[in-house]
């Protein structure tokens, strides 16, 4: 018997050692997967570049763990995603800005049900920084799915750029509401300068909040506003139609705007002066502004008032950020090994400078430190460590949607410097105080507890159908648009739009929004 129980000890012993140099080779090949946002930056290189490398030669090589970026197109990233999990090699976390479509990678199966006490056990700070808002946000039919990055008070490097120089020239003050816009496109026209840029509305639709007369109802914003489904029946969208068409009609937009499918071809009208307005995310690393000058070296820009695009009875209103940046979720297909690499490689980022290099590069060559702990750029630097146009933000969005400081006062002088070009820190000063009169007056979309299954079925055709109905209601003539307008309306409601606001009529009797 004892040497019995000697040869089973040994045994198990020697199974024990295999056991873990099995788990110890497996840990030393893992791979994760994580996407980063492509906008097409010249000469960037979004999968390999001085931080890709840092972050495997730091946190990948000493844990055993192959970091690879995924290349995710910012105009296509649905169907990228979508292309991806269909060939089963889409990055390990699936992230979103906006909860529709996450929720829309949930019912496709793409998303696993969070493990909340392994993301505490292997990302500690990460758990911490986040579990408040998945115990708010995160849960879909009584269960974890999503995690969130943060996302401080700081949403306005957001803007609206006009030609400062053609307000000039026409002697116009700057517009506070559409009217008043209108009526200094009408000034442009005549003076034979630009129009006013228009992207093809698709995909995300946040159009109408501007002609939404407060105070509105919440049970009546559920029911409408949602960011994947337009919500072209209700008065605001009517409204905001009929100021489109009138646009159209007196000149006051490019006439093929409909051909302005993406980000690039806005811009391209903005640097060759065709339009005199141009909507971007702003950063130091910015070439806008530039580009412009050396086509117009005499070009001038401001920051146009977001009221500007909205009705006067509107009162500024607008779409207002929840307080959440990057919604997240772990890959269906990831393992219990892959999953455990990823959300070392979120704890890792978050400790000591890690996180701050990521966001402002290399000390003495990307920046100086002030003596209060300031990073300030030096936008002459274009050395191996040179940061993407937008400081590196699609790669630290996972973490924070804007960088931060301790310092509330030190937060926004980082922010003059991060959110604008050298010489432009006007535009984000002016951006500010706009958003600080503002901040009360934004309304956000409702979001679902539950899945809503008839968007889930109508979504994608719905959404190809109202870029058909908006353009036909925008290039109708004026005399035609109520007809017109009427007519879409019906035909949007019985393609499916009927059944989303049956359904959600139901979901909000059942209270199963927030």
């Amino acid at each position: 018997m004892k040497k019995l129980l000697a040869l089973t000890l040994a045994v198990a012993m020697i199974l024990s050692l295999m056991s873990f140099t099995i788990t110890a080779s497996a840990a030393d090949t893992v791979t994760i997967k994580v996407p980063a946002y492509d906008r097409g930056f010249e000469g960037w290189n979004v999968t390999d570049n001085f931080y890709t490398q840092w972050i495997q030669s730091e946190f990948g090589d000493p844990n055993g763990i192959n970091v690879q970026y995924v290349a995710i197109g910012r105009s296509t990233e649905v169907a990228d995603f979508s292309q991806m999990l269909a060939a089963g090699n889409a990055p390990d976390i699936i992230f979103h800005y906006d909860m529709p479509q996450a929720v829309a990678y949930l019912n496709e199966g793409a998303i696993q049900e969070l493990n909340l006490e392994e993301m505490k056990t292997y990302a500690p700070t990460y758990y911490d920084m986040t579990i408040g808002m998945i115990e708010q946000f995160g849960y879909m039919d009584g269960s974890p799915y999503f995690f969130f990055a943060e996302r401080p008070n700081t949403g306005y490097n957001w803007v609206t750029l006009i030609r400062q120089d053609w307000l000039d020239q026409v002697g116009a003050e700057a517009p506070t509401n559409i009217n008043e816009l209108n009526a200094v496109l009408l000034q442009w026209k005549e003076a034979g300068l630009g129009v006013l840029n228009h992207q093809l509305l698709m995909n995300n639709f946040t159009y109408s909040y501007g002609f939404w007369t407060p105070p509105v109802d919440d049970a009546e914003h559920a029911l409408y506003l949602d960011l994947n489904i337009a919500d072209l029946t209700t008065e605001a969208s009517e409204k905001y139609l009929k100021n489109l068409n009138y646009q159209y009609n007196n000149g006051l937009i490019d006439s093929e705007f409909y051909l302005n499918t993406d980000s690039n071809a806005t811009l391209a009208d903005f640097l060759d002066g065709t339009a005199g307005t141009y909507s971007c995310y702003l950063a130091s690393g910015s070439t806008i502004i530039s580009s412009l000058l050396a086509n117009f070296p005499d070009a001038k820009v401001s920051v146009l008032d977001p009221g500007a695009l909205a009705a006067e009875e509107s009162n500024h209103y607008g779409r207002a950020y929840y307080p959440y940046g990057m919604i997240m979720g772990i890959n269906a297909a990831a393992d219990e090994e892959t999953r455990i690499a990823t959300w070392k490689f979120l704890e890792w980022m978050l400790q000591d400078d890690n996180l701050f290099k990521l966001e402002n590069g290399v000390e003495g060559d990307n920046y100086t430190l002030t003596a209060d702990g300031l990073a300030v750029t030096n936008p002459d630097f274009a050395g191996d460590s040179v940061r993407s146009n937008n400081n590196n933000k699609d790669y630290w969005c996972l973490w924070i949607e804007t960088a931060v400081y301790s310092d509330p006062d030190l937060t926004y002088m980082a922010n003059l410097l991060n959110f604008a070009p050298a010489g432009y820190e006007y535009l984000i000063e002016d951006s500010y105080s706009y958003f600080v009169r503002d901040a009360a007056l934004g309304e956000t979309e409702a979001l679902w507890t539950t899945s809503i299954e008839s968007r889930n079925e109508y979504k994608a055709d719905l959404n190809t159908l109202f870029q058909e109905l908006y353009v036909q209601c925008a290039m109708a003539p004026e005399a035609e648009f109520d007809a017109v307008y009427a007519a879409a309306c019906e035909e949007y409601l019985d393609a499916g739009y009927q059944e989303i606001l049956d359904e959600k009529t139901i979901l909000i009797g059942e209270e199963k929004y927030r």
